[in-house]
């Protein structure tokens, strides 16, 4: 038995070993905190701080070695991220994880984004381009600085690849990705339905909402009506059942921001406030950081968020202005139909043909062959995988793809003094266009769209694919500054941006309609804004967290006064229903059953109506969700009508129709939750952060995921939460006075699992508390040397 015990032994000793191993080599790729490290591209000594919950600081004699600290930390820190966000926008996912993102990294090569980025690289101004190496420089050395690899890197088993230029404007492309997903998808649908339903009813669909008015400039839209004319038999009945029925009632939850001027602020001050909608993961999106530096115009210090894998301030505040973003969710792509000869290789333009460009992309597969792509590209950009009449195909024209979509000119904003000196920088940023809401330090504030916007010629029409091979209908450049669509200084003091339509007349024209948000946000953000006449911070944060249900309110009403009869409730069985509907339904708390009842009515009752035109639209190869249509207003409508010859088949009337809405999302609450007390909101709206290698491998789920919870908030109200996607941060501050400030993030600082940093803010998100907008005291400290 002694040879047994010695051979237990030394296995134990050998699995002891390798557990110090392995925890030693996850210890060596924790991000260095404290000392002195060598940075030689540095021009003068770089003091990096942290506090106790990692917010940096970096204090520097130039912005260029902020720029190279700056690059270190975020390599330390983050750097597994960077590489995700750069491989996802190059179509380079599969040479890190394998043949499974093969299909993913095909509908990325199709921009050629590693391509286009190269290119800009070229044409960037000098002082750009220096920023950008000089946080290149940064980047690679904080990566080689690690004792080990990121750990991710080693389950993987593989080796991270040095980081370029190119590598950061890949990544502002991965935002154009997430905050312009569509990618022709809602042209070509929009197109089809208008080929298959009579104009009045396209016109009827398709309107934006009339009942969710808060557009900056008090422009109205009106109401649609109710075609006279019989609802076509298609959108009555399904043709073709449909696999994905789901509803959306704008093209993303998108974000809010809004801000009061001294007229409203308090002390008369200017205040900002800020919250970005994205989806959730871990570790989140933003790094929260300050940054000080000397330049020929004076000392600089600003703070705010910086996204890693570029060196800039996305959101924040310089101390003379602050500013923050919203989607405008606007329309900067068109949909181009060619025509081909009858080979398919050449198309029509200007009447004459031209050659369709055949372009290869390599696509290099982790333990496997590489896989060659081929794409197609016209003069206005590459040809979509969408199938188009016979003889035709379909293009995008993208402001992405243009060199004016992609610069790093809102460097720019980290040192404007004003907000005429802000909205006037917005034009030539080359980022996806945002709602840009500024404020300064002499209380004025300001609105306007950052990013390219195209000018538009010769009858575009935005929302359906159309020929523009005779010329006329073309992007004749983009607008310049002074074209651009702004409010400055406005009447009441009060700005606001939820998504929604922002302005009307030839203003509206200029942007379009990229799928809007209804605009009950909005509203909602508008109106509580103007039930103050005087804001502080606090009461900026407050709105931040509005979740009262104000928008399912009329759904409420109509079941309690048209669908839950007293009869009706006896048959069924619904006593304890309506007593949820009546008593706990008033705004989305995790607690509130009423609120999960009314909301799943109103979804239920929706589907009903639009499933067949959804089963339609599967049918040509497109989803109900690819239009640029709000299920809300003209479902409202047909309720509110009611007429027979508008009614789904498969119901003999109205009541019908809500009655079943009522028993049919009851009984699925009640087989998921098993009893109506458990069928809570918060039941439902489970934060989740996860990690991307976690759903991968399982096990480390409980190590890799952030902590979750039941959450307030929901779609239509200022306090955006919908499981994986919501408030990437709050910020709210105001230029001048950044110590009174508010600034959390979900999740934390790091991405590494092991670090103090890793959940070190996801406490405060969770709780909806405030955290401060300026680093507190500073509990690190790292100084990088020449």
């Amino acid at each position: 038995m002694a040879w047994l015990k010695r051979i237990l032994g030394g296995l134990l000793l050998l699995v002891l070993l390798l557990v110090l191993a392995l925890w030693l080599a996850l210890r060596g790729s924790l991000a260095q905190l404290d000392g002195e490290r060598a940075l030689p591209a540095l021009a003068a000594p770089v003091e990096a701080q942290r506090d106790a919950r990692g917010y940096l600081t970096l204090t520097a004699e130039t912005r260029l070695d902020v720029a190279r600290g700056l690059g270190f930390v975020h390599a330390q820190e983050r750097f597994f991220q960077m590489d995700l966000m750069r491989r996802n926008a190059a179509g380079e996912l599969s040479a890190l994880v394998g043949a499974k993102a093969l299909p993913l990294d095909k509908a990325r090569r199709l921009h050629r984004f590693r391509h286009r980025a190269e290119a800009g690289l070229a044409a960037l101004p000098a002082d750009e381009r220096a920023l950008l190496d000089a946080y290149v420089s940064g980047v690679n050395a904080g990566l080689a600085a690690l004792s080990s690899r990121p750990p991710e890197y080693f389950v993987l088993r593989q080796v991270p690849k040095a980081w370029t230029a190119a590598d950061t404007l890949l990544v502002g492309y991965g935002m154009y990705l997430d905050l312009q997903g569509a990618q022709g998808r809602d042209d070509i649908a929009m197109g089809l339905l208008h080929a298959a339903v009579p104009a009045d009813w396209y016109a009827f669909l398709t309107q934006h909402s009339a009942d969710w008015q808060a557009a900056l400039d008090d422009s109205r839209v009106t109401a649609v009506p109710l075609p006279a004319s019989p609802m076509p038999e298609a959108l009555r009945a399904a043709r073709t059942a449909c696999s994905d029925c789901s509803l959306r009632d704008a093209s993303s939850l998108g974000s809010n921001n809004f801000a009061v001027a001294a007229a409203r602020g308090a002390e008369g001050r200017a205040i900002v406030a800020d919250d970005m909608h994205l989806g959730l993961r871990s570790p989140g999106t933003w790094f929260k950081t300050r940054m000080k530096w000397k330049g020929s115009a004076g000392s600089h210090d600003i703070a705010g968020v910086t996204l890693p894998g570029t060196p800039l301030l996305l959101v924040g505040s310089n101390g003379r202005v602050a500013w923050g973003f919203t989607n405008t969710t606007s329309d900067w792509a068109d949909v181009v139909t060619l025509k081909l000869n009858a080979a398919g290789t050449h198309y029509l333009a200007g009447r004459a043909e031209r050659l369709l460009r055949r372009v290869v992309e390599r696509i290099e597969v982790a333990g496997e062959a590489a896989v060659d792509h081929v794409v197609l590209e016209s003069e206005w950009g590459p040809v979509l995988p969408q199938r188009a009449a016979p003889g035709h195909a379909y293009a995008l024209r993208w402001v992405a793809h243009d060199g004016e979509g992609a610069n790093v000119r809102l460097m720019q904003m980290e040192t404007a003094g004003s907000v005429d000196e802000a909205v006037q920088l917005a034009a030539g940023a080359g980022m996806p266009a945002q709602n840009l809401v500024v404020g300064d330090a002499s209380g004025r504030i300001a609105w306007t769209v950052i990013g390219a916007i195209p000018r538009r010629v010769g009858g575009v029409d935005p929302d359906r694919p159309q020929d523009w091979s005779d010329g006329r209908s073309r992007w004749q450049g983009y607008l310049a500054a002074a074209e651009q669509p702004r409010l400055v200084d406005p009447p009441d003091g009060r700005l606001w941006t939820a998504n929604a339509r922002m302005i009307g007349g030839e203003a509206m024209k200029l942007v379009g309609n990229g799928g809007w948000d209804l605009g009950a946000r909005g509203l909602q953000i508008r109106d509580g804004l103007r039930a103050h006449d005087k804001l502080d911070e606090a009461g900026l944060h407050a709105i931040q967290l509005d979740h009262r249900a104000l928008f399912l309110q009329r759904w409420r009403q109509l079941l309690l006064e048209q669908v839950l009869t007293p009869d009706f409730v006896a048959a069924n069985g619904l006593a304890d229903y309506r007593v949820e509907v009546e008593q706990s339904a008033e705004a989305a708390r995790p607690d509130a059953v009423g609120y999960l009842l009314v909301r799943a009515f109103r979804l239920k009752t929706l589907g009903s109506l639009f499933m067949p035109l959804a089963g339609l639209m599967e049918a040509q190869g497109v989803k109900l969700s690819d239009l640029k249509l709000v299920p809300e207003t003209p479902g409202w409508a047909l309720i509110q009508a009611a007429r027979p010859d508008t009614l789904p088949a498969g119901f003999k009337s109205w009541p019908e129709l809500l009655q079943r809405a009522v028993l049919d999302s009851r009984r699925e609450l009640l087989a998921k939750h098993g009893s109506l007390a458990a069928a809570v909101w918060g039941a439902e709206n489970v934060t989740s952060m996860r990690h991307p290698l976690s759903a991968a491998v399982p096990p480390l789920a409980r190590w890799l995921d952030q902590a979750s919870q039941g959450m307030a908030g929901d779609a239509h109200m200022p306090r955006v939460h919908d499981r994986g996607h919501g408030q990437s941060e709050r910020m709210v501050v105001s230029p001048g006075h950044e110590e009174r400030g508010i600034l959390v993030i979900p999740g934390g600082q790091s991405g590494h699992p092991l670090s103090p940093f890793y959940r070190s803010d996801h406490a405060a998100w969770l709780a909806a508390e405030p955290l401060a907008f300026l680093p507190g005291e500073t509990v690190h400290r790292l100084v990088l040397r020449p």
